[in-house]
């Protein structure tokens, strides 16, 4: 069906859609306890496929290889026994957190005897576009199965056969579980046709979320007529204060940098006080390429250091996903601030200091998702802010943002009560 027509398209993905519906209905049934059991299930299910899962990740990954695809790409691809097992405890973590739907938000009773109350629900249906990363249709499963929402899935055909059996294997374990399987749904189908359709699939889907580049998020959010949670790129800063502890700034910006290369959360632009640039970026210098890190910097920092590149104004806005990273000195915390917010994605930034009022002002002043003080950026990750696991970074401002875990899967509903109550 690569080729196929825009009928046959529509007849495909509203065939996705009515089993997603149906499969909402029975999820929206299960209780608490149902859905961890499945979930335990399913983290079982992928350990035991653990061979099952690396074969056909292998032949997504010599594809990509073969296609030329950079190494933060490939990072981003890959499969192992320790990422798997990952995938597994993300869902076993899920099945650990409290079920937010059904929550009482709150509750008030009016004058004329109304109780009302806000009470969380599941949105029913979510659509998940994203690129080269298998890890993410697990992740996705995990927080839309527990709070109680269908998931259809369209990952890039970079990793097509590593989704199609991810999707399966968690099919199989729903099934086990007597739970329809169609609560997970990947579309098996890459052409740019079916994705375009399937932004479009506001009859069944109730909101999308897309998870990649820069070009992918904006194509969902200028074609969507599903409603979109954006998530977004991440040009991330450390900026180190004149009152930095040096000895632990290095430690934290190398992590930062390269821990993993081809992720949102990774730091790509790094702003230094002039005060401490003559000592520091010698220091930092010597750590950077030691990991192969290529600076590209201002005058200040390519003085300091010899191997350095100049930076351009395009360098400061960019998203390496690489071992590169940009490098400029400022006069002030102001400075540092204002160059920030100027050129960050409202993902994730972080302040280097000892100053507790420069701490304050950076995490009130920095318009971003996350604002670190003394941390590297990596932390940003629904995993590691106890979520279990996320369905992406939300660098917008509406109803989600940041780390997206169970409660942003959900919407709410107003519940009233009366006695017999008329409006006069």
């Amino acid at each position: 069906m690569e080729t196929a027509g825009v009928t046959e398209i529509n007849e495909y993905l509203a065939s996705l859609g009515t089993r997603a519906q149906a499969a909402k209905t029975v999820l929206q049934g299960l209780t608490t306890a149902q859905k961890n059991q499945a979930l335990t299930c399913a983290a079982e299910a992928l350990v035991k496929a653990t061979d099952r899962l690396l074969a056909a990740n292998d032949k997504d990954y010599q594809n990509a290889v073969e296609n030329g695809m950079a190494e933060g790409l490939l990072d981003r691809l890959k499969l192992t026994s320790q990422r798997i097992e990952a995938m597994a405890e993300g869902l076993r973590q899920i099945a650990d957190l409290p079920d937010p739907v059904g929550e009482v938000m709150e509750a008030f009773d009016r004058p004329n005897g109304l109780h009302i109350e806000k009470v969380r629900v599941p949105m029913g249906v979510i659509g998940i576009i994203y690129e080269a990363r298998p890890n993410v249709t697990a992740d996705a499963f995990g927080l839309c199965f527990k709070t109680g929402n269908a998931v259809i899935l369209k990952g890039g055909k970079d990793a097509f056969y590593s989704n199609q059996a991810v999707t399966t294997v968690i099919g199989e374990a729903l099934e086990q579980k007597g739970i329809d399987k169609n609560a997970i749904q990947l579309i098996e189908n890459n052409d740019r046709a079916v994705t375009t359709a399937f932004m479009k699939l506001k009859e069944y889907v109730d909101v999308l979320i897309p998870r990649g580049g820069a070009g992918l998020i904006r194509s969902v959010v200028e074609n969507s007529t599903v409603p979109v949670i954006e998530t977004g790129t991440g040009n991330c800063h450390i900026f180190v204060d004149e009152t930095a502890d040096l000895d632990k700034a290095v430690p934290i910006i190398i992590n930062a940098k390269t821990q993993r290369i081809g992720v949102c959360n990774a730091c790509e632009s790094l702003l230094i006080h002039e005060k401490i640039a003559e000592r520091f970026l010698p220091i930092l210098g010597k750590a950077l390429l030691e990991k192969q890190v290529e600076i590209r910097g201002d005058k200040t920092v390519r003085e300091a250091i010899a191997e350095a590149v100049p930076a351009t104004e395009e360098d400061y806005g960019r998203e390496y996903l690489d071992l590169i990273i940009s490098a400029k000195t400022v006069a002030s915390l102001e400075e540092a601030i204002a160059h920030i917010n100027k050129y960050n994605t409202g993902h994730s930034d972080a302040i280097l200091t000892e100053d507790k009022a420069h701490a304050e002002q950076f995490l009130k002043e920095v318009d971003a998702a996350c604002v670190y003080v003394n941390a590297s950026t990596r932390f940003t990750d629904g995993f590691e802010f106890g979520f279990g696991a996320e369905i992406g970074i939300s660098t917008q401002k509406l109803h989600a943002r940041g780390p997206m875990g169970l409660k942003e899967l959900t919407s709410y509903k107003y519940q009233i009560t009366g006695n017999s109550q008329v409006r006069s």
